[in-house]
């Protein structure tokens, strides 16, 4: 008799806040016998799984370590490594679930295993629940419209600095940065030149313990933010 291979899935549990998990979500959280979540080689913590905690019931979890590292072949080795422990556990007929920040396929861990596991196995089983963005939450939370009318709104990542920011500054009206946290310095200076310290706004922690909204950029200068920071930056003005 052929065990019948289980269904992964991918389960974004929102920005922080344990509220912000949707009911499907919640609803699979509490039936998979098995719990994956990313961590780092150097620590066990996950924010994913500490958000989810208390729904599970009794699931069994394992956390996979995912480095940072700009070493194709170390994250490469990483990636297969994890897929294929997760594919043990589908094919000894166990269901599971990935658990991620945010949404499961926005500047993700889960992308990266999502496409190893498709080239390692074509027939996998995968289903996505998608969750609510942390930058969703951020403009919730300072009442900051994203994009109006026949506005267009950037998302980009600030885990280079401030190139990319330049980059499209003149292609939209708006633009989230996101993982500002590093280059600050970096980014502030761009800022600065561009002229729109008056028309950004950095949200640090959003929903979670220690959550700030610093609406004077100024106020900022020379310091360092936490490790979940971003801006959103309005070029027309913040409007309220």
């Amino acid at each position: 008799m052929t065990t019948k291979t289980g269904t992964l899935y991918g389960i974004g549990v929102g920005p922080g806040d344990p509220e912000l998990i949707t009911l499907k979500a919640l609803k699979v959280l509490r039936r998979v016998p098995h719990i994956f979540a990313a961590c780092s080689p150097k620590n066990t913590y996950s924010l994913a799984l500490s958000i989810v905690r208390s729904h599970l019931n009794g699931a069994g979890i394992e956390q996979l370590p995912f480095p940072m590292s700009k070493n194709l072949q170390v994250l490469q080795e990483a990636w297969e490594g994890n897929a294929r422990r997760v594919l043990e556990v589908l094919d000894a007929g166990s269901d599971a679930a990935f658990v991620t920040l945010g949404d499961p396929l926005t500047y993700s861990t889960f992308g990266y295993l999502l496409k190893t596991l498709k080239r390692l196995r074509p027939k996998v089983h995968i289903v996505t629940i998608p969750g609510i963005t942390s930058y969703s939450a951020a403009a919730a939370l300072t009442h900051i419209p994203l994009a109006e009318g026949e506005e267009s709104f950037y998302l980009v990542s600030g885990a280079l600095g401030a190139a990319k920011l330049k980059e499209v500054i003149e292609k939209s009206d708006n633009i989230v940065m996101l993982k500002t946290y590093r280059h600050f310095g970096e980014i502030y200076q761009a800022l600065e030149e561009m002229n729109l310290l008056d028309r950004t706004t950095c949200i640090s922690r959003c929903g979670l313990e220690g959550e700030t909204v610093v609406e004077n950029l100024r106020d900022l200068k020379g310091g360092d933010l936490p490790y979940l920071s971003m801006v959103i930056i309005k070029k027309q003005g913040k409007g309220y």
